[in-house]
């Protein structure tokens, strides 16, 4: 039991999801542009980043328009679909990965710009792409609790600063294969925003059960991805096989303790990379066909890459569908959540 949880909600439902698309699409063959004088010089193919990955393109924001005003459009529109009014809500989670600075919260700014009441607590809860799920079991558990009833949980997530210094590093003329390979991961990011309203599900019939979960820890694996604003530093195979011990150690966990997960209707994942996602498909047995993909066309926008495809995903789900968000974050650790629909 060293470093795992299972939890389970009681009176807890999810009102709605909403997600913001950043305008500009930038591509991978873009990216190889960019990068020409280095892959030239390195003699790495121009092709790689696409062919590894399976990342496509992703998006970053217009000029002037920052990732926490997306978060804020975000929470509006989640407020707007779930029916909830600003007054009503008790608790706003910032969970982005992106800041500009270490105080105040983001949070604060949101909260601000959402109109939300001085009775509403507001703060920040960075857990690398695991944040949004991380926030959402925090908030169902002050729902079950009755400390609040209703809860808007954001994200907000700017790539393009990150990967314009990584283009001027990678550029640089003493940059070595190693290098490009170290902030690999970097170049798969995109930008994005998304918000989700939480509430009691007596009071929301209607609404999708949060039931509960599993999470585990492997914080020995730390510094197997570091990240910061002037870039992100990957150790891509220790992530990825020390990720996927983990994942099954959190799905076996998750089985011996009652959950049951393998004919769910929809496996909503993290979205990191095309290898990332056929290796957790595989290594627990998921229906490939039941995995909705978005890392290609978005890139992996941190945590709100899986609210994100939830909410695409959420267009064709039915009540009564069994759907099962999962991911891994750096640190490492790893979280899964069912929602009925």
């Amino acid at each position: 039991m060293n470093g795992n949880a299972t939890f389970k909600h009681h009176n807890v439902a999810l009102l709605s999801v909403n997600s913001v698309l950043a305008p500009e699409v930038v591509t991978s063959s873009e990216f190889d542009e960019r990068l020409a004088p280095s892959l030239k010089r390195l003699r790495l193919s121009k092709k790689l980043l696409e062919r590894v990955s399976g990342v496509k393109e992703r998006r970053w924001w217009s000029k002037g328009v920052e990732f926490d005003d997306a978060a804020i459009i975000a929470g509006k529109k989640a407020l707007a679909e779930a029916g909830i009014e600003p007054d009503e809500i008790g608790l706003l989670i910032n969970t982005s990965v992106t800041r500009r600075n270490l105080e105040p919260s983001v949070a604060s700014k949101i909260h601000n710009g959402l109109g939300l009441p001085s009775s509403a607590m507001n703060f920040d809860v960075a857990n690398a792409c695991l944040g949004f799920v991380n926030g959402m079991s925090l908030a169902a558990n002050m729902i079950d609790s009755g400390q609040i009833k209703y809860a808007l949980i954001v994200a907000g997530e700017d790539a393009k600063a990150t990967q314009e210094t990584t283009f001027e590093r990678l550029n640089a003329e003493g940059s070595t294969r190693e290098d490009y390979m170290r902030e690999f991961a970097t170049l798969t990011l995109g930008s994005g925003a998304a918000a989700a309203v939480i509430g009691p599900a007596d009071a929301h019939p209607d609404a999708h059960r949060i039931l509960g979960g599993v999470s585990r820890a492997g914080t020995e694996h730390h510094e197997l991805c570091v990240g910061g604003p002037n870039g992100m530093y990957t150790d891509t195979k220790g992530l990825l096989d020390n990720g996927l011990e983990l994942v099954v150690d959190a799905w076996d966990e998750a089985h011996r303790t009652g959950w049951e997960w393998k004919s769910m209707d929809r496996y909503v994942t993290h979205q990191v990379s095309k290898s990332y996602t056929n290796a957790i498909i595989k290594a627990v047995g998921l229906v490939k066909d039941r995995v909705p993909i978005t890392f290609s066309k978005w890139g992996n926008v941190g945590p709100a890459s899986l609210p994100m495809t939830l909410s695409q995903e959420a267009e064709t789900l039915k009540p009564g569908d069994r759907v099962l968000c999962m991911g891994v974050g750096s640190g490492l650790n790893t979280a899964m959540m069912e929602i009925v629909w």
